[in-house]
């Protein structure tokens, strides 16, 4: 119902009149009414032929402003008329001005980007409640996936969040980090499962980035920032500019932005993270304890076995006994026991750049054409993991580099070797140097069909090529020779045993005596270079028709049918090391492989009730969406939701939805990779280091997913600036593609599921040797909560100061329930928050906010709210429990005018004001800050 409030102003929504009310005034022009609304708000104005202005919340419009003179102090503002544009996503393809969807949608706007002075659109969604930073340059800093930023909706898992760019899908995996923020006007997130309007993928919800296409004139800005322990150091650069060209009928928007961060090493550097592990205190109990390093090996080489056992060697090759601490199986408490966090990072260090340029033109009053070019690149090289021996070198006695009193030592007890562990610190570390490069190109017609029709259609290809080197692993082979080192007996030299029998082996012996022992030939022989090629291509199309083909009783119905298709493929080349496995702890794997989808979908909007008791505006919302799949078949996805005004200001919404998810690339391709991850085994009631690999499964089944929402929206005429949404939702997943991780499967194997059993090998002894973790169709996740909104904006004159305004909001989300069944045990995971590498989320998270801001100042104090619960709720922890944690970030800014339109803007961020330090043992958190106090200083100029 469109309402009039003015008399020259016409209001698409309730939501529109509920954020524009603070303007609304009897002492206001039209035109200084219009002013206010433009500057920052985040809505849209279009003139009509009758002189009037359309105002609508952007996330619901269908209009934008073309062009805006601004006017002498005295002169009233001009807008032009304008034709319709983007459509934006409100997990909805119906376009009508007005429409507001049964989904939830949440409206990040560009403003909210500045507190935290975050690096990228994931860092900024992740500080709200909805969202866990599953991926991020803290969680990620030790394997292939570092610093990238995707997304993670409710924390259901990075491939059921689909993320958009202006209503389309992008290449790089959704890695956030290619999309230059400086160019990102808003973002729109659906809560809910939106796959019938938007495909494959949407299980919890949509975010789509809204880029600002209608930019006049330009930007740039500077930041530098550094935490309070003089690492994490950034430098950060944007730009962009944007004007119309061909008398107004043509627009071009181009920009782009570089940072450069040193990340945080190493992460012994945070005394609460580095070097913390669980360890076994009692029959099936464990401890989170500090201190924690290797028992089974030491710098220059620990001896494990026989009469030596408990020496260490000296620089020169001498011994000393080993200083242990409490030893627990293969770890150790105290002592001198060495660990990977004494080097590696914890937040990854990057460098990246980003930029997009646009074009449109309107090649007549109803076709429009535009050309888009995206292209990104994040490359680093640092220190990764390390490549040791835990107790598993065999030294034999007759070894050309073992000094003879130890030699001695051994004949006297009769024994021909030992076996040594060693940390290889004085090898050139293992590091990981990473290139990531995105080209993305697409072209884009809209135009409309009389008064009632628009139409759109575009094609885009990317490309997203991810290059790893990770110099300094071991080569199995040619370690053992090179270990096995004797005197020739004709020459006296000191080779590779191996040499004697094949006098054509290149093997150089290797001394692993003593810390600095290696030469580097030898090392030079025994290391090498793990490498991946590897370019994922995305091609995709799509057709569309939205219009109004009937009007009704309470209004017009409106309709959005289309067909989309695309084919994904990957190619992913190895070095020849790696194809024969020649690495002893690390191989990269190919991968080849692509699937090929087809799809149609429709929806439709029918308004039943209008201005009556208790239905001012009653709307049925249905949507339905066929995904053929080369790989897996036709399979549906559907949505059925309503919409009622009760009254003025008051609007009630619920929504059913059938969403789906088909396997990605990775999950049907991947081949065996090889990793090492630290589990705790409740048969042997250990700690241990376990071999893990991890593949593909190309007989995957596609997921379904079931969700219900149900809340409401409050926004009274009468308390200005008020808006009040509450939501309910409940979600279940069947058929979960998920890998299970290495201690999960552990678990779960012990709870009774025999299936997975035989994925956790152990040898004679019942000690776990390795650990398959490879993608499988699980029975199901459930998970249910409630979602809140409230905020409240006054105005606020300060002393003589310019007219400013209070903003005070509250976001809130409680989960209920977050329950994983495999088909024979069922986890509850709501409340288990500490353990990065499984799910889990907290039971409540709050971002609450009030900010002041005018023309010249601005001030915004933020905080961060995480309630209680335990670091891992599967295994049975002493010390399981985390407290709730609050965080508080500060942000001030004043801006300074300069000639004409030109402005100057400086600000100040303080991110953990309070250096608020994480819980004990939060390596890789997806939750809480590593870092500690964070400063940053910036400047923005617009011209």
């Amino acid at each position: 119902m469109a309402t009039t409030t003015h008399s020259n102003i016409i209001f698409t929504s309730s939501a529109a009149r509920g954020r524009i009310a603070p303007a609304i005034d009897g002492t206001y022009s039209v035109a200084e009414i219009l002013r206010r609304l433009l500057s920052g708000s985040g809505l849209s104005a279009a003139q009509t032929a009758g002189g009037s202005f359309i105002i609508a919340a952007d996330r619901k419009a269908t209009v934008a402003v073309r062009r805006v003179r601004r006017p002498p102090p005295v002169a009233p503002l001009a807008i032009k008329p304008v034709e319709p544009v983007d459509i934006v996503v409100t997990g909805s393809r119906i376009d009508t001005p007005g429409f507001e969807g049964p989904n939830p949608t949440a409206h990040i706007a560009g403003s909210d980007f500045a507190i935290g002075a975050r690096a990228n659109v994931a860092a900024i969604l992740n500080d709200l409640p909805q969202f866990r930073g599953t991926i991020s340059p803290q969680t990620s800093g030790t394997n292939t996936s570092a610093g990238m930023a995707p997304v993670d909706l409710r924390g259901l898992g990075i491939n059921r969040t689909l993320v958009l760019l202006d209503g389309r899908r992008f290449s790089s995996d959704n890695d956030l980090n290619t999309v230059p923020t400086v160019l990102v006007k808003s973002v729109d997130i659906v809560t809910g499962g939106a796959s019938a309007a938007w495909g494959s993928g949407a299980v919890s919800g949509v975010v789509n980035i809204v880029l600002d296409e209608g930019l006049k004139g330009g930007r740039l800005g500077a930041q530098t920032g550094i935490s309070s322990r003089g690492d994490a150091a950034e430098r950060r650069f944007e730009g962009a500019f944007g004007a119309d060209f061909a008398g107004g009928r043509g627009h071009v928007t181009i920009g782009g932005e570089y940072l450069d961060n040193d990340g945080v090493i190493p992460k012994t550097s945070r005394p609460n993270v580095g070097r913390w592990a669980s360890v076994a205190v009692g029959p099936g109990r464990f401890m989170l304890v500090p201190d924690v390093g290797i028992a089974n090996a030491a710098r220059g080489g620990l001896i494990t076995t026989g009469v030596l056992a408990g020496k260490v060697f000296n620089r020169d090759g001498s011994l000393r006994d080993f200083r242990y601490g409490t030893v627990v199986g293969s770890q150790m408490i105290g002592g001198e026991g060495p660990s990977n966090d004494d080097m590696a990072p914890l937040v990854t260090p990057q460098r990246r750049y980003s930029a997009l340029g646009r074009i449109s033109f309107m090649a007549s009053d109803s076709v429009k054409i535009t050309a888009e070019l995206r292209r990104s690149r994040m490359w680093n090289n640092y220190i990764w993991f390390g490549d040791n021996n835990r107790g598993n070198i065999f030294i034999s006695r007759d070894n050309a580099f073992l000094p003879d009193a130890l030699r001695a030592d051994l004949l006297a007890a009769g024994e021909t070797g030992f076996m040594m562990g060693r940390f290889n610190a004085d090898f050139p570390f293992p590091r990981i140097d990473f290139e990531r490069v995105t080209t993305q190109g697409t072209l884009a017609l809209d135009g409309t069909i009389g008064r009632d029709w628009r139409w759109s259609g575009y094609y885009s290809h990317g490309e997203y090529r991810n290059d790893l080197d990770a110099p300094g692993f071991v080569i199995g082979a040619n370690f053992n020779q090179a270990v096995d080192a004797v005197r020739d007996p004709a020459t006296g030299q000191t080779v590779c045993r191996i040499k004697l029998a094949d006098p054509s082996s290149a093997c150089i012996p290797l001394n692993l005596f003593g810390e600095g022992a290696p030469s580097a030939q030898a090392l030079g022989f025994v290391l090498g270079t793990p490498r991946q090629r590897s370019t994922t291509r995305l091609d995709i199309g799509g057709v569309s028709l939205r219009g109004e083909p009937v009007t009704l009783w309470a209004g017009a119905v409106s309709v959005a049918v289309g067909l989309e298709a695309r084919r994904e493929t990957v190619r992913q080349t190895v070095g020849d090391l790696d194809l024969a496995r020649a690495f002893r702890t690390f191989n990269f794997t190919p991968m080849n492989g692509g699937f090929s989808v087809k799809e149609a979908f429709g929806e439709i909007l029918v308004p039943l009730l209008r201005d009556r008791p208790m239905f001012d505006k009653f709307e049925v919302n249905a949507a339905a969406r066929l995904s053929s799949y080369d790989t897996t078949g036709s399979i549906w996805s559907w949505k059925f939701g309503v919409t009622n005004e009760v009254f003025p200001g008051f609007e009630v919404r619920l929504a059913r939805s059938r969403d789906i998810r088909s396997a990605n690339l990775s999950e049907l391709f991947t081949q065996s990779t090889i990793g090492y991850n630290t589990v705790i085994d409740p048969v042997k009631n250990v700690s241990i280091y376990a071999l893990t690999n991890n593949n593909g499964n190309p007989d995957l089944r596609p997921e379904t997913g079931t969700s219900f929402t149900a809340g409401f929206v409050y926004s009274p005429h009468r308390l200005r600036g008020f808006r009040l949404s509450l939501d309910y939702y409940k979600i279940r997943i069947d058929h979960v593609i998920t890998t299970i991780s290495a201690q999960d499967l552990v678990v779960r194997c012990y709870n009774g599921n025999q299936a997975l059993c035989g994925r956790v090998e152990r040898d004679a002894d019942g000690n776990i040797v390795r650990i398959t973790t490879a993608y499988v169709n699980l029975s199901e996740y459930r998970m249910d909560g409630i979602d809140a909104d409230l905020s409240r904006t006054f105005p606020l004159r300060i002393a003589a100061g310019p007219p400013g305004t209070i903003t005070l909001r509250l976001r809130a989300s409680w989960v209920d329930s977050l329950r994983v069944n495999d088909g024979v045990s069922t986890i509850e995971y709501a409340g288990s928050q500490g353990d990065s590498f499984s799910l889990g989320v907290p039971k409540w998270r709050l971002n609450a906010s009030a900010e002041y801001a005018s023309d010249i100042v601005g001030a915004q104090l933020r905080m961060r709210y995480i309630s209680p619960g335990n670091f891992n709720s599967t295994v049975n922890l002493v010390n399981n429990h985390i407290p709730a944690y609050s965080y508080v970030d500060f942000l001030a800014r004043a801006k300074i005018a300069s000639d004409g339109r030109d402005k100057i803007e400086i600000y100040a961020n303080v991110s953990n004001l309070f250096d608020k330090q994480p819980p004990n043992g939060s390596l890789y958190s997806p939750f809480y800050d590593v870092i500690g106090r964070y400063f940053s200083l910036g400047a923005k100029i617009a011209f």
